[in-house]
């Protein structure tokens, strides 16, 4: 004897609440904009859900995060409040390759130095602008407010400090505390188009984490095509700190055109874009001197680097700078009215 219900199980089955392949759809598009909503905005939280899902599934991680982080470009601040603070502040973590708490000497290279190199800034250009004067441990630079931007940064650069175990991976970009009236903040570069490019670069303080961290300063940073920044001006630096193995260290000073009418990015401040960016190298080691100027355009370029040498009387016109100005005059001139062949044969033959 078999129980007969009364109703039918089959008809209940075909009202209840059923999803069908769409809703599911929906259902998880909606809940992707509420973490997009609730992240404020930010996609690396609803990324790292994204592929997180994916693994889950059995469709592996996105190709983008399968090839690897961008070498140039540092980790986002981790909140946008954080960053905002234009105090700054330092981190408490343990200091790679800080053994030695003094700075280096600049005599430390083993070099003969010249009688004018021993004068205070000996290395720092004299400006006609009146920009602000940024010291830190690692580097000098000068700031220009209008722009948002260093005009300048110079620093000497010694063998043994381009090797170490310092690393950039868990360093974030943040205000500089020092710059009176504040810097740019890491959040008016996002989706700009622009990276975050240094001036002094990281990768010439491998030597010490702390020395690297200052490189992270907005006052050292200024907005680069992505194609230049990571391209040519990355083989530029490159090319630079194998001279100073080489040549046991040289000084260098580096920075943006800067001029009236540049386009600008920003969503606090309006942060000036420069169309052009030059570096000069000095190599002393007495009675030996020489000095190369480069002068780049911020795009992408597949040119060799020996097409970018210029005078460095160029690059003084173009900026209002006067480079290495306690060399004196007559053989400052010299150095810097050379041709570009004589310049290439100098450093790049040798």
């Amino acid at each position: 004897m078999f129980f007969k219900p009364r109703f039918s199980t089959k008809n209940y089955a075909r009202r209840g609440f059923r999803l069908r392949g769409n809703s599911l759809i929906t259902l998880f598009v909606f809940f992707l904009i509420g973490l997009f909503l609730h992240y404020g905005g930010r996609t690396k939280p609803v990324v790292a859900f994204w592929n997180d899902f994916r693994q889950i599934i059995g469709l592996g991680r996105s190709r983008s995060d399968r090839e690897g982080s961008n070498p140039y470009k540092a980790p986002e601040p981790k909140s946008d409040e954080a960053t905002d603070d234009r105090r700054g502040g330092q981190s408490n973590e343990s200091e790679a390759s800080d053994n030695n708490s003094s700075s280096p000497s600049e005599a430390s290279s083993g070099n003969q130095r010249f009688d004018f190199e021993k004068q205070v800034d000996f290395l720092l250009p004299v400006s006609k602008a009146n920009g602000e004067l940024i010291r830190h441990e690692g580097y000098t630079l000068s700031y220009r407010n209008q722009y948002k931007d260093a005009e300048w940064v110079a620093y000497p650069l010694l063998a043994y400090e381009t090797t170490g175990d310092a690393d950039r991976k868990n360093e974030q970009f943040k205000p500089d505390p020092a710059v009176e009236d504040g810097t740019a903040l890491p959040f008016d570069y996002t989706r700009s188009g622009y990276d975050r490019g240094h001036l002094a670069p990281a990768a010439d303080f491998k030597f010490s984490q702390r020395m690297m961290r200052e490189t992270f300063f907005m006052s050292n940073i200024t907005p680069q095509v992505p194609e230049f920044n990571r391209g040519i001006w990355g083989d530029l630096e490159n090319q630079i700190r194998s001279w100073a193995r080489r040549d046991k260290g040289v000084y260098v000073v580096t920075g943006p055109v800067l001029k009236p009418g540049l386009s600008t990015i920003g969503k606090s401040t309006e942060v000036s874009v420069p169309e052009k960016f030059y570096k000069v190298i000095l190599y002393c080691n007495k009675p030996d001197i020489r000095m190369v100027g480069f002068l780049m355009t911020n795009e992408g370029s597949n040119k060799s680097l020996k097409e970018f040498v210029v005078p460095v009387d160029l690059i003084e016109q173009l900026t209002g700078l006067d480079f290495f100005p306690k060399i004196p005059d007559d053989l400052e001139q010299k150095l810097e009215s050379k041709s570009r062949e004589e310049v290439v044969d100098e450093w790049f033959d040798n």
